[in-house]
C-alpha cells in the first residue's frame, strides 16, 4: 500500500512539473500563433506517454539506482575495505590506494551516461540536423568517455585535497584552444552535450560518490570538497566530443566531415 502511495506521489509530482511546460506550448499555440495545435489526438497521447514514462522511470531510480549508488559508494570508499587490500596494516592512505574507487568513477560515469535520456535525445536531433554526418552512438559514446574521465579526475581532486578551480580553469583553458580547431558546427554541440550530463540519472549517483569520498577521507568537508564532481561531468564531455571531431576528420584524411561542408552549402 505504501509503495502505491508512492507512485501516486510521483506521478502527482510530474503532473506539476509537466503543467506549466504543457500551458506555455498551448498558450502560444492558441494566443500567440492563433492557430490550432496540428494533430492535437498525436500530442495529447503522447504528453500522457512521457507523464508515465517520466513517472516510472523516477520511481525506478528512487527505489533502486539511487540507494544501490550511495551503498556502492559509501563501501567502496570505506577506509576499511581500502586498508583490506594493503600489505602493510596502518599504512597512511595515499591517493594511490583508491584504485577501486578510480575504476568506480570511471565505470558509473560512463554507464549513468549511457543512459542518460536527455543525452539520448540530443543525439537523436544532432544525427537527424545533420543527415546522418553525425553518429547517435559516437555521439553518445564520446561524450559518456569525457564524463568517465572527468568524474575519476574530480575523484582523485577530493581523496587529494587539491583546490577545484585549478582544474576548472585549466580544463576550460583546453576547451578555449579546441574551439579554433574543430568544425565550428561542432561547438555548440559539444557544449550541449556537456550540459544535458547533469541530468536525472548521472547527478544523484555522482554526488552520492562525492559526498561518500568526502566524508570517508580525514581532513575532507563534504560540503566544501563533496561537490563540484557534476562540474568535471559538465566540462569533460566538451572535449572529448570536439575530440571526436578532430579524430573523425584525420581518419578522414584531413577533409571536413560532411556536416561541416553542408553548412558550407547552407551559407552560400
Amino acid at each position: 500500500m505504501q509503495f502505491i502511495v508512492e507512485i501516486l506521489s510521483i506521478i502527482l509530482s510530474t503532473v506539476i512539473d509537466i503543467v506549466p511546460i504543457v500551458v506555455i506550448i498551448f498558450g502560444f499555440q492558441y494566443f500567440v500563433i492563433k492557430r490550432p495545435m496540428p494533430n492535437l489526438k498525436e500530442v495529447a497521447i503522447g504528453i500522457l506517454y512521457v507523464l508515465l514514462g517520466l513517472s516510472f522511470f523516477l520511481v525506478g531510480l528512487e527505489e533502486a539506482l539511487f540507494p544501490i549508488g550511495k551503498s556502492m559508494a559509501q563501501q567502496l570508499t570505506d577506509p576499511e575495505f581500502i586498508r583490506a587490500g594493503l600489505s602493510t596494516a596502518g599504512k597512511v592512505l595515499q591517493w594511490d590506494d583508491y584504485g577501486w574507487v578510480y575504476l568506480f568513477a570511471a565505470a558509473i560515469g560512463f554507464a549513468t551516461t549511457i543512459a542518460e535520456p536527455s543525452l539520448i535525445a540530443v543525439a537523436i536531433m544532432a544525427n537527424d540536423v545533420s543527415g546522418g554526418s553525425i553518429g547517435k552512438r559516437g555521439l553518445r559514446i564520446s561524450v559518456a568517455i569525457g564524463v568517465a574521465i572527468g568524474i575519476t579526475l574530480g575523484v582523485y581532486r577530493i581523496i587529494s585535497g587539491t583546490p577545484l578551480h585549478y582544474y576548472i580553469i585549466v580544463g576550460y583553458i583546453i576547451v578555449v584552444i579546441q574551439t579554433f580547431f574543430v568544425p565550428k558546427i561542432i561547438v555548440g554541440l559539444a557544449f550541449d552535450s556537456g550540459g544535458v550530463t547533469t541530468s536525472t540519472v548521472t547527478v544523484p549517483m555522482v554526488t552520492a560518490l562525492g559526498l561518500g569520498l568526502a566524508s570517508t577521507i580525514p581532513g575532507r568537508n563534504p560540503l566544501l570538497d563533496g561537490f563540484g564532481l557534476i562540474a568535471f561531468a559538465s566540462l569533460f564531455p566538451i572535449i572529448s566530443v570536439m575530440l571526436y571531431a578532430q579524430a573523425s576528420e584525420w581518419i578522414a584524411g584531413g577533409k571536413k566531415i560532411p556536416v561541416m561542408q553542408h553548412e558550407n552549402k547552407g551559407e552560400k
